[in-house]
């Protein structure tokens, strides 16, 4: 029998890669999504336009116990991948309630809904570098406390609280990997690893004449995200769950991922980028940097993808992505004029 595995937030940059990864593994996949993902699926599920045809999507709200309790109820899942959440950090500033309310309650439902109807499934919980926020120390590692700055941070760090309470006290297999800065081509365009990349391709076009950044000396440990899906499966299969650091080891700041995008392409950075305070966090954090020595010793994962490696071919995705767009577009011009 396959196994059933669960993803939350599969129509994102990680889950739809994880849904790609398992179903290489033979897993029977499913998805929670909301209603506006079926209502707009050019939009809202663009990234799994390879797999739709192989997956299971369930209308389901974070917001909503009843709806997480039927879903959960419905599938019974061997697996559950929780990866969805309410915004990123810059967004958790402005709608405080609703990442609060959306990313504590809604990972606390599907806890509680898998311990009542799912109880042998196996948790995974989406913890984030920015659970350490002003840190104590560097690198930051599994024991490394947490200070939260931002309210995306704090739900992250509930939520990690949460998981661990259930697999203590519920005895659920619960674990929760604590990914640093991960990016790819689907990366989200208001994160700004993408929103370098697809500026320069739209500077490249003549599409845009500048780039606004806020904090170029903030340091982050960027990897790549096909791998750090790998992890997320890898932590999985322990027979004793556990709690992991996943990230490169190595820290670069945001002016060397512009120098780096803006370079691959022939530009110098200098002409097209300014600062804007409004990019700028309330509290900044100003150096990420993970030590996931535990998860190559444990999991036998190690990245592969170097920081430059994975600037360039982000830079050549949104070039080329832009360029089938404006082609597109153009070819659809000429059919209409003949």
């Amino acid at each position: 029998m396959k196994r059933r595995a669960l993803i939350t937030g599969i129509n994102g940059q990680d889950g739809s890669y994880l849904a790609e990864l398992l179903l290489q593994k033979g897993y029977e996949v499913y998805g929670m999504v909301r209603q506006n993902a079926i209502e707009n699926p050019q939009q809202r599920l663009i990234r799994l336009r390879e797999v739709l045809d192989r997956i299971r999507l369930y209308v389901a709200s974070l917001e909503n116990v009843a709806s997480i309790y039927n879903m959960v109820e419905s599938i019974r899942p061997h697996e559950c991948y929780h990866l969805a959440a309410y915004g990123h950090v810059s967004y958790s500033f402005d709608d405080e309630f609703s990442t609060l309310n959306t990313n504590i309650d809604g990972t606390h439902y599907l806890l509680s809904a898998i311990h009542k109807f799912a109880p042998s499934c196996r948790f995974y919980f989406a913890g984030s570098s920015e659970m350490f926020g002003k840190v104590e120390e560097t690198p930051q590692r599994e024991s490394t406390p947490f200070q939260p700055h931002s309210l995306y941070g704090i739900s992250k760090v509930a939520g990690y609280y949460l998981t661990r309470n259930y697999r203590e006290a519920n005895r659920i297999h619960a674990c929760t990997g604590i990914l640093f800065n991960h990016e790819s081509p689907r990366r989200g365009e208001t994160f700004v690893s993408r929103k370098i990349t697809r500026a320069v391709a739209r500077i490249l076009c003549g599409l845009q004449n500048k780039l606004y950044l806020g904090n170029l000396d903030a340091k982050r440990d960027w990897g790549y995200t096909p791998e750090y899906v790998e992890a997320m499966w890898r932590m999985m299969q322990l027979e004793q769950p556990d709690d992991f650091v996943v990230a490169t080891g190595e820290t670069h700041t945001v002016r060397e991922f512009v120098e780096n995008a803006f370079s691959h392409a022939g530009l110098d950075w200098q002409k097209w980028v300014e600062i804007d305070p409004r990019y700028f966090r309330p509290t900044e954090v100003d150096i990420l940097l993970g030590d996931s020595s535990k998860a190559r010793r444990v999991l036998s994962w190690e990245p592969k993808v170097k920081f430059e490696q994975l600037v360039r071919l982000m830079v050549d995705a949104d070039v080329q992505l832009l360029q089938d767009h404006l082609q597109g577009r153009a070819a659809r011009q000429v059919s209409v004029a003949d």
